[in-house]
């Protein structure tokens, strides 16, 4: 028996799943080598597109399975979402290509460049190992870095035959259009189904970090999968502080922040069996690093390397974030806008920018789509007569949008099309294309006055409903052609108006999403302004030695933004929570500490 409940009478597939840099990668990889040092037979399956399994087993994997040589037993294999997406969107377009107009094929396109399409693809990938017998009798377990989402199980549960986009009225087909890409028979799809669903056969383990955002985003994902008939859970809490912190007031800082998270964990959570994994001193590379992860607590936190100064592994002299609000405080109007993967720190960066520029004699009007309790606990009574707050409720904005179409296009569809469509308007890009006109209203407003925003559209969003989608349509339906029509999606390609802030962790995940999110953004036309690097601990100085050493890992992940880009902002982990007046301290110059 492990020390660790979620290794208990582990059944034949375990599936981890977590927000971006929680560490499921790491601990996938590290169960698969403990399951085949057991003398089990394992596959490891990796979609993550950060993935580092190749680096960690120090051997090419690439995407036929592959034998691990220093892992008898173990073998893996990495799929990589993005070239999976490619192929399928080709799979879909190539028939019709030379068949429709080139505008259509872009808009096609367009709708098959979304999140949904990279999950079904790679679910199309993965799905033999899921239902297929031959695996079975191969492997005792066949363990994934990654599972599908409530809203990709449910589309593969739909009734009746998946409908093609190419189909008329049948919605925009954000989630629909990719299913008619689908290659295997619905038997297929329904046995791998039946598998995840099946608590004898399928364990979901829940990779969270000890904060609040990221448990309560587990919770969130642990209830939606539950409903689908996902019951067999385990949480992990990876990456907890849980050395004496000694006279460092950051680690004394994090140690009481992490234990807040853990004792005040969100009710869907609080029934699972849950697993604490200490934070380690370095990355998980190596063999010895992976199986040394999982060892009892504290048996590898301890760090014998030398103490080393933060300054000396870092990019030198790094822009405070005081330096990117003198250069947006040149302007007395402008749209300032900050994005990133949830629990970057986009709604503090915002909250801290806007305040800023209101206390320099600047009008601001700063917005959010995040939960209105949120951006309450940020501000936290920090107010300025030049301030003003709006707040966006996506949920309700949604639901309007989903009955106005419920009644509109699935007037006209049987009961089969109807269930079909009902589901492709609970895609995650409902919410965004829902919204839109009350982002709309906030580009208009950045005529006049500076605007900040702390969530927006993504760059595949914007393409959908601009020129190639509905949105720009419905504007110059009507209008003659020698009217100056301008779209939101012009107004953020001007340079002169807007600035995009894209905010990230120093961690491999986090970083490599910020990565996807500009390429996103360049492709819709959109040239990002600057990045922040927020919770840096290499800018916090500490001299926490199982700190430092994770400072001194945040060098190659600095590096990688600064190959992104010239303009840099870098915001230190802080001892006391940024929110309320201590927003200033993120806008007030450097501090007396080593800088990352």
């Amino acid at each position: 028996m492990s020390s660790h409940a979620f290794l208990n009478d582990l059944p034949r597939f375990a599936f981890f799943t977590g927000k971006g840099g929680v560490g499921k990668t790491s601990i996938a990889c590290a169960t698969a080598t403990h399951l085949a040092d057991s003398g089990r037979r394992v596959l490891l399956v990796s979609t993550d597109p950060a993935s580092n399994v190749a680096q960690v087993f120090g051997q090419a994997i690439g995407s036929q399975v592959t034998r691990m040589t220093e892992v008898p037993g173990l073998s893996a294999i990495e799929i990589d979402p993005e070239a999976a997406a490619e192929a399928y969107r080709e799979k879909i377009i190539g028939p019709v290509r030379g068949l429709l107009p080139e505008a259509e094929i872009a808009n096609v396109t367009e709708q098959l460049s979304g999140s949904c399409t990279t999950e079904i693809a790679a679910f199309n990938e993965f799905t033999d190992l899921l239902a297929d017998r031959n695996v079975e009798l191969a492997y005792d377990h066949v363990v994934f870095d990654t599972a599908p989402t409530g809203h990709t199980i449910r589309l593969l549960q739909l009734p009746g035959e998946w409908t093609s986009f190419l189909d008329e009225g049948k919605g925009d087909a954000s989630c629909l259009g990719p299913l008619s890409g689908l290659d295997k028979t619905r038997g297929q799809y329904a046995q791998a189904l039946l598998r995840l669903s099946d608590p004898t056969l399928t364990r979901l383990v829940l990779v969270a970090r000890a904060q609040t955002a990221t448990l309560e985003e587990a919770a969130r994902t642990a209830e939606e999968l539950a409903v689908l008939g996902i019951t067999e859970q385990h949480l992990v809490i990876n990456g907890i502080l849980s050395e004496d912190a000694g006279s460092d007031p950051l680690a004394r800082a994090v140690i009481d922040r992490e234990q807040g998270a853990i004792s005040r964990l969100p009710d869907p959570l609080g029934n699972l069996e849950c697993s604490h994994i200490p934070l380690r001193a370095g990355g998980i590379v190596g063999l010895a690093a992976v199986r040394r992860l999982l060892a009892a607590d504290g048996a590898a936190s301890t760090v014998t390397a030398p103490l080393v100064d933060p300054v000396s592994f870092t990019q030198a002299d790094p822009q405070h974030l005081e330096a990117l609000v003198d250069e947006l405080a040149a302007q007395d109007h402008g749209l300032i806008m900050c994005m990133g993967k949830g629990g970057v720190g986009k709604t503090t960066s915002a909250a801290a920018i806007a305040l800023a520029l209101a206390k320099r004699g600047k009008r601001v009007h700063l917005s959010t789509t995040d939960p209105a309790a949120h951006l309450d606990a940020v501000l936290s009574g920090a107010v300025d007569d030049n301030l003003s707050v709006s707040r966006v409720d996506p949920e309700v904005a949604t639901r309007a949008y989903r009955e106005r179409v419920l009644a509109t296009k699935g007037a006209r569809l049987d009961e089969v099309g109807r269930a079909q469509l009902i589901e492709d308007l609970r895609s995650p890009c409902t919410e965004e294309v829902a919204v839109f006109g009350e982002f709309s209203h906030l580009v208009s407003r950045a005529q006049r006055e500076i605007v900040v925003i702390d969530t927006a559209p993504t760059g595949h969003t914007l393409l959908l409903m601009d020129a190639a989608g509905s949105y720009h349509r419905e504007i110059v339906r009507g209008v003659s052609e020698t009217t100056n029509v301008v779209t939101p999606l012009m107004r953020l390609q001007d340079r002169d108006l807007t600035r995009i802030l894209i905010v990230t962790l120093p961690d491999a995940t986090p970083v490599q999403e910020a990565v996807d999110l500009d390429a996103d953004l360049r492709r819709a036309g959109i040239t990002p302004w600057a990045w922040v690097i927020n919770q840096s601990i290499a800018a916090a100085g500490t001299t926490h030695p199982l700190l430092a050493a994770r400072a001194a890992g945040e060098a190659v992940h600095i590096d990688r933004v600064h190959a992104q880009t010239d303009r840099i902002a870098t915001i230190p982990l802080l001892v006391e929570e940024p929110t309320g007046h201590a927003l200033a301290e993120l806008t007030r110059g450097p501090r007396a500490v080593a800088s990352a």
